[in-house]
């Protein structure tokens, strides 16, 4: 085969893209950079070759990593590519290709942790990542081979093409259909920005107790901005699509959808108010709002936080923390969501976690590190932003089951108080719980029914409280259709959340004095 048809896997998106885009240090492990990965990497044996490896490679880096006494060691081999384009008023302003490829190299001595990566996936350099990443023990340790049993994994995003396989020809209309939609939507429309994105990442994770795992992980999405303007005034609002999932995801009907509610978004805040600032009856929209559960609650039940005793939920498990009709899980194997997961980053199992059951505090998310520190099992949160750095227990798709009440009878019981639909730009101090978040589309509640839209509004409280104060929750369970990336201790990981409609008797809400 010649170097030129092995290099065919820059087709991702640009069908063409510049052969100058393929970083250097690819062209030092030939083998694993140059493999084509749409063509066949399905089993253990594609994996090994893609990556230029195989079972006698990864004991001696083992071995190495072992040499000095760790307890414990994992190697996370990553390929990913990445196509993005942007689309400003049904003109392509952006678009562009990252491709990355490497190994990690964790070594774990009671409760210390070394970590180093390598770009070059070559005996040589993923040894000498693992000499560093051994540092943190100290002496001699001879360490036999271990065999590699291949652990078995069930599939949460089955897809009909890969997206190295679709081409840029295929992605662009999608953004151009997007983009008129909002014009014709209405005329008071004046700019549009679509911005489109797809990843294909294949993992292969090796650890020292004999387990070996792989996993292909597509993901995907759109997000769309429109920007209005009514008598010199202009408002801007967006609306978002994505996934775990292929081209096929992408519809007339969805695509229409999501410019229609773009530009619903923005138009209604030309009717906006500013409410009064004060304490008031919070309702939660399902869907979108589930925001707030992540990061204001969700965080907080991370098993790192509470082992550091940071959170305000360090010594709460088994006590009851919330009213007996609200349960929370973090759920791994939702079809096709952003979060989900078929394996973790450390090879674990994924599964549905009940972090509060009817009320009482269940559990932490748990990577490998906190699950023996706590004489549990894992939970699959052991997650990474990449290679290059190390697994913390992270969130998945993380949202409240549904409760006894109905959204009508919730919006019925407040005389005077805000429903909140989508925040954006929020702030939370994981070790306090408290929070502030920015409210981007929202109405007010007046005598029980759903009035004016807001904007300019803040709510501020503690994450705890929220919990304790969530007095009734609907049985309408919204996921939602794209949920977001969320960041901790310099790390970005895919998440998504959701919520029943969800009523908290008391947020601070800022907004302009009365």
């Amino acid at each position: 085969m010649s170097e030129m048809s092995r290099r065919k896997f820059i087709k991702t998106g640009s069908k063409g893209i510049a052969l100058a885009t393929i970083p250097i240090i690819f062209r030092a492990n030939p083998l694993a950079a140059l493999m084509a990965p749409g063509e066949g990497v399905n089993g253990l044996k594609d994996y090994y070759e893609h990556f230029g490896v195989n079972e006698s490679i990864i004991n001696q880096v083992m071995a190495t990593a072992l040499e000095k006494g760790g307890d414990f060691c994992d190697l996370y081999f990553q390929h990913r590519i990445t196509n993005n384009i942007t689309l400003e008023d049904n003109i392509v302003s952006r678009a562009f290709t990252d491709v990355a490829l490497g190994v990690g190299i964790r070594v774990v001595r009671e409760d210390q942790t070394g970590y180093s990566f390598t770009e070059e996936v070559s005996l040589k350099a993923m040894k000498e990542a693992a000499k560093t990443a051994a540092n943190i023990a100290s002496g001699n340790k001879t360490i036999n081979s271990v065999e590699l049993k291949l652990h078995e994994t069930p599939s949460y995003y089955n897809i009909d093409t890969r997206w190295e396989d679709v081409g840029i020809d295929s992605k662009i209309p999608l953004l151009q259909k997007i983009n008129d939609k909002m014009f014709s939507e209405d005329k008071r429309v004046i700019k549009s920005q679509v911005y489109f994105g797809d990843t294909n990442d294949y993992i292969l994770i090796a650890t020292s107790d004999g387990r070996i795992t792989y996993d292909y992980r597509p993901q995907t999405y759109i997000y769309a901005v429109c920007n209005a303007e009514q008598d010199g005034k202009r408002e801007n609002n967006y609306e978002m699509l994505g996934g775990r999932m292929g081209i096929e995801y992408y519809t007339p009907e969805s695509l229409d959808g999501l410019a229609t509610r773009a530009v619903k978004n923005t138009v209604d805040l030309f009717e906006a108010v500013k409410p009064n600032a004060g304490e008031m009856e919070v309702v939660l929209a399902a869907g979108d709002a589930g925001i707030l559960l992540h990061e204001a609650i969700g965080h907080g039940m991370e098993a790192d936080f509470n082992r550091r005793g940071e959170s305000l939920f360090a010594d709460k498990v088994g006590k009851k923390v919330a009213e007996e009709f609200v349960s929370i899980v973090d759920d791994g194997t939702l079809p096709n969501y952003r979060g989900s997961l078929n394996v973790d980053d450390e090879g674990n199992d994924t599964e549905v976690t009940y972090l509060v059951e009817k009320g009482i505090l269940k559990t932490y998310l748990h990577d490998k590190i906190s699950a023996r520190h706590y004489e549990v099992n894992p939970t699959g949160n052991g997650r990474r932003e990449s290679f290059r750095h190390r697994p913390i227990p992270r969130m998945r798709n993380t949202y409240m089951l549904n409760g006894p009440h109905e959204k009508e009878e919730i919006i019925k019981s407040v005389k005077k108080g805000l429903y909140a639909e989508k925040f954006t730009n929020g702030a939370v101090n994981i070790g306090a719980g408290d929070f502030t978040f920015y409210l981007k589309t929202g109405r007010m509640i007046e005598d029980g029914k759903l009035t004016a839209p807001v904007k300019d509004v803040n709510i501020i409280g503690n994450g705890p409280e929220v919990l304790k104060n969530m007095i009734m929750v609907g049985n309408d369970l919204k996921i939602n259709t794209f949920g977001g990336t969320c960041g901790k201790e310099g790390q970005r990981a895919p998440v998504t959340d959701g919520l029943p409609t969800t009523k908290v008797s008391a947020i601070t809400v800022g907004g302009v004095s009365s």
